[in-house]
């Protein structure tokens, strides 16, 4: 059965063992990705609850990443299903989130230490995923479209 929205031909491609196995490293390292956001929430509550200091920024910051986990995850599982357009923005966000997280961990006065090297490392998941998406078996399962004249 042709795929009449997969005009890449990539949905062909995804049989590959080589991307399956690609595909779900994706998907393990936007899991981890979310696992670490939950685990900074967490964090941030107790402290909250146990009198220490936890700023608005660290619980809306906090929030937004571990509720992004949820959008790369939907755009993982539909280029695994062959979404060109889906990979693009998973490939385009996993580049550009990890700068984003540590350049604004570098503001000083900001958060604390140990928050921004909790955020940097949940930040080491999207560059497995940003490196993921631009090896060899991803590259030739989602080439990038022909640009119209």
């Amino acid at each position: 059965m042709a795929n009449t929205d997969d005009p890449t031909g990539a949905a062909t491609r995804l049989g590959d063992s080589s991307t399956r196995g690609a595909l779900d490293t994706v998907r393990t390292c936007v899991t981890l990705f979310g696992a670490i956001g939950a685990i900074v929430l967490g964090t941030v509550a107790v402290m909250a609850f146990t009198g220490h200091e936890a700023t608005p920024f660290m619980w809306i910051r906090g929030a937004i990443l571990f509720l992004v986990t949820f959008l790369l995850h939907r755009y993982a599982n539909r280029a695994a299903r062959g979404d060109h357009r889906s990979f693009d923005r998973l490939r385009t966000l996993s580049a550009v989130m990890p700068i984003a997280i540590i350049a604004v961990d570098l503001v000083p006065g900001l958060c604390p230490a140990w928050y921004a090297v909790i955020q940097g490392l949940s930040a080491l998941a999207l560059v497995a995923v940003a490196l993921l998406t631009r090896g060899a078996a991803l590259s030739a399962a989602f080439p990038a479209p022909a640009r119209k004249k």
